[in-house]
């Protein structure tokens, strides 16, 4: 159910359009931005995951451009939302501004930073920090600081007053909210409660069946009676089901779950895909080690010799189950998909290791690259590279990883 609710018992298409992108994130309701670019940026795998090799410059056309579909915003961290969606967000705006409001927040202590900042955009129109860089009032004395000015416009945004109009590269591009917000979304407001009422509909329709902690955690809801109440209105109109899902318990009891009324139990799943840790399916630790025994830390910031699972390693889905893990790496003046590690997870089967094969060599098309290499770090990386070497489409090598030589 839960990966039915998130796309993946549809089939890929041959071909993507921005239309397969926008029914994507009808079913996701958020995508999630990361800038680690080992292998691919975060916000691009998801769609990768569910829609098959795309033209990465489509998501850039459809999401980073200047246009009226999706805006940032933190709806669970920084992602992308449908513009139209702004207002639900109110309620989160409100209580940054009421938190910033005192005399002594950093707000307060820098308004003049905050107003110059404010001034410029509403006078110029959408400006990337490098052109207010460009254009420091370094003259009016001691109270410019570089680092204030940006901090000046990620409270600005966190408050609504401002919102990112696009990207260049990765570089957020900035404008007064009026600027990129239609007015009529803009004017429009939203109850608190009605917002996060409206925002446990939709969790719990990307879930599938899910925990209060589930729900809760999709857009990173705090407030636990707001939820505990969201979560009654909609099981007193028909919206949710109480279920129990074998296996999710707690001290011996079983964990209050449920289920959305349009969650459909699909007779068999048969995806394989590689998921951003960011993806929906795995982004709350706690759900993917109930429901996939997937016990997952990110390892970036562990020291390299320290690391169990490499740089920043990969869940690979096949069928309904979370087989393996994979660290990636993009060699792009090589032009080689690096296989820098590869372990098996407690669900993992023998057959897996073709399946993974085939989504790695198609991971390596996606990223225009021409070789597959796999290396010895794992204790799946000899039935992988053995699965590779196959059915070679590509030109597959092992290489020594970094650990082996330190090892």
């Amino acid at each position: 159910m839960a990966l039915a609710a998130q796309g993946f018992t549809r089939a890929r298409p041959s071909v993507v359009s921005s239309r397969h992108l926008h029914r994507t994130m009808e079913r996701l309701g958020v995508l999630q931005i990361d800038s680690v670019n080992v292998f691919a940026r975060s916000h691009y795998l998801p769609l990768f995951s569910r829609l098959g090799a795309y033209e990465p410059a489509l998501l850039d056309r459809t999401f980073l451009s200047r246009t009226t579909h999706y805006v940032e915003y933190l709806a669970h961290e920084a992602t992308f939302i449908p513009v139209d969606d702004w207002a639900l967000w109110r309620f989160r705006m409100d209580a940054f501004r009421r938190r910033w409001a005192t005399d002594d927040s950093w707000l307060s202590s820098n308004a003049r930073t905050v107003q110059w900042v404010q001034d410029e955009l509403r006078d110029r129109g959408p400006l990337r920090p490098a052109d207010l860089r460009a254009d420091a009032p370094r003259e009016r004395g001691t109270w410019w600081d570089w680092d204030e000015v940006k901090l000046a416009l990620e409270h600005l945004w966190r408050t609504g007053d401002v919102a990112v109009s696009g990207r260049r590269g990765f570089e957020r591009t900035y404008a007064l909210a009026a600027q990129v917000i239609p007015a009529p979304v803009l004017a429009r407001e939203i109850p608190r409660e009605d917002a996060i009422r409206e925002l446990m509909r939709r969790a719990a329709r990307s879930s599938g069946v899910a925990t209060q902690a589930d729900l809760a955690d999709y857009y990173r809801i705090r407030d636990r009676a707001a939820v505990g109440r969201a979560i009654a209105d909609l099981v007193d109109a028909g919206e949710l089901e109480p279920v129990h899902v074998r296996g999710w318990d707690r001290a011996g009891r079983p964990l209050p779950a449920w289920r959305h009324r349009d969650a459909v139990l699909p007779r068999r799943v048969d995806a394989t895909a590689i998921l951003t840790p960011f993806d929906p399916v795995v982004w709350f630790r706690e759900r993917a080690l109930r429901a996939f025994q997937l016990d997952y830390r990110i390892e970036i910031y562990v020291p390299a010799a320290k690391r169990r699972y490499g740089y920043y390693s990969l869940p690979v889905l096949v069928g309904d189950r979370i087989v393996a893990r994979v660290d990636l790496k993009a060699d792009r003046a090589a032009s080689t998909l690096q296989v820098q590690s590869a372990w098996w997870e407690p669900q993992a089967r023998d057959e897996d290791a073709a399946a993974i094969a085939a989504e790695l060599r198609l991971a390596a098309t996606w990223q225009g690259l021409e070789h597959v290499s796999i290396s010895g770090w794992g204790d799946a990386t000899t039935a992988v590279h053995a699965a590779l070497a196959a059915a070679p489409e590509r030109a597959v090598r092992r290489h020594v990883h970094e650990r082996e030589s330190a090892v």
